[in-house]
């Protein structure tokens, strides 16, 4: 579903069917401090363009910016393949790819 800041974004959504006015953001969860601008400089739409890995879960936190002003959001990633911390989310734990690179065909 596509963010206030119109990145499309799996862990959004929003309801505005019949009255309703809902807007929330699944990965923060209900008490995670989500608000719109939060989404504006969020890297987890980004992180999944980039790595479509099965295996991966996200977390996130929203926390305050520079000075405390603003919010925005940390992402941790986790390998369950693995089982380990990924430090970085946008290539992933590489392991995978190396599995699945055996199993599958060359392009």
């Amino acid at each position: 579903m596509r963010t206030p800041y119109g990145k499309e974004c799996f862990y959004y959504y929003q309801d505005f069917y019949r009255g309703r006015s809902v807007m929330e953001c699944r990965l923060l969860g209900p008490h995670g401090g989500w608000t719109p601008p939060v989404c504006k400089d969020c890297p987890v739409p980004a992180i999944l363009a980039d790595n479509a890995c099965p295996n991966m879960t996200l977390r996130g936190e929203a926390v305050s910016g520079l000075f405390g002003l603003g919010r925005r959001v940390k992402v941790t990633a986790y390998c369950r393949q693995m089982d380990r911390v990924v430090s970085d989310p946008h290539i992933g734990c590489s392991e995978c790819h190396r599995s699945l690179q055996a199993i599958l065909p060359p392009l």
